[in-house]
């Protein structure tokens, strides 16, 4: 008689959790019929039908939802021998993060360099989008971890707030210097994406403080954004930690107008459940790579 093992009572409770095999597949890096070989695996040892197939998808049976229970001790057991018996070194798993275009132009290179000398094994695969974008992969188990501007109000998901990115604003260096306080009234404003939450509250403070008729030219791309500013084509409030090297290039140059926009506020997030000793490990190495602790 065959035995039930870790990895089919965890991809049952993926199934439970994603609400179908396709997600489920997509959330464990598995092929489809791999994820129905495993439920169809642990049916036949059980000798029950966990599930309801019909042409409205998957639902459990009274067995399967006995199951559940069962299942998340499993889980917890697994996770406990992760965390406290196995090293670091030795465990292998595929993580997916998504990152905000602001994070993978700073900090995201010395927390993926800290994160492959603490677990070398861990394979990790990078998604760079806007926040909407990755808060919406992280709630359909598409990403493991998203560092984005958060936090992820859903009560499914923990957030660990990150070190804020303080604004100002920039203008090409070929400017002439003087007439600050009027720049922000005459010259296009380059600005995040339109479906953005820094874009939203940019464009309040701009209507309230200098009235509808101001010039916004949104982009997805804060690389882009940098370059239009170079270029002399608008000016743009953006991270301090991305400007102040060009800044010192004598590509850009700061000015006060009187008011700079509200810091970005970034969250390492991911879902609470299941527990993953590999995704909570990299969030708290995420906010110690962005705080700038040594020995890392």
């Amino acid at each position: 008689m065959s035995r039930i093992n870790i990895e089919q009572m965890r991809t049952f409770l993926e199934v439970v959790r994603a609400g179908g095999v396709r997600r489920a597949a997509q959330s464990l890096n598995l092929t489809q019929p791999a994820v129905s070989a495993r439920i169809k695996a642990l049916e036949d040892t059980l000798a029950v039908a966990l599930f309801h197939r019909g042409a409205g998808g998957m639902t459990l049976t009274k067995r399967g939802e006995m199951l559940i229970r069962y299942a998340e001790q499993f889980e917890h057991l697994s996770e406990q021998v992760t965390a406290n018996i196995i090293a670091p070194d030795a465990i292998e798993r595929h993580l997916r993060l998504g990152v905000a275009e602001t994070v993978a132009q700073s900090w995201l290179p010395e927390f993926i360099a800290g994160l492959h000398r603490r677990s070398p094994k861990v394979e990790i695969e990078i998604d760079v989008d806007v926040s909407l974008n990755l808060r919406t992969a992280l709630l359909e188990r598409e990403i493991d971890l998203a560092i984005l501007l958060g936090p992820v109000s859903e009560a499914t998901v923990t957030n660990i707030a990150l070190p804020e990115f303080d604004l100002a604003w920039y203008v090409a260096a070929s400017h002439p210097v003087g007439g600050d306080t009027a720049l922000v009234a005459q010259r296009p404003v380059i600005t995040y994406a339109r479906n953005t939450r820094p874009h939203r509250e940019l464009k309040r403070a701009l209507f309230e403080r200098v009235g509808p008729g101001v010039q916004m030219f949104s982009s997805s791309s804060l690389s882009a954004g940098f370059r239009l500013v170079e270029a002399g084509l608008g000016i743009a409030a953006l991270p301090v930690a991305l400007g102040e090297d060009l800044v010192a290039r004598g590509t850009l140059r700061a000015f006060d107008p009187g008011w700079v926009p509200a810091p970005l506020q970034f969250t390492a997030s991911y879902l609470s459940d299941p527990k993953s000793h590999v995704v909570e490990t990299a969030a708290q190495l995420a906010l110690s790579t962005a705080r700038g602790d040594k020995n890392i």
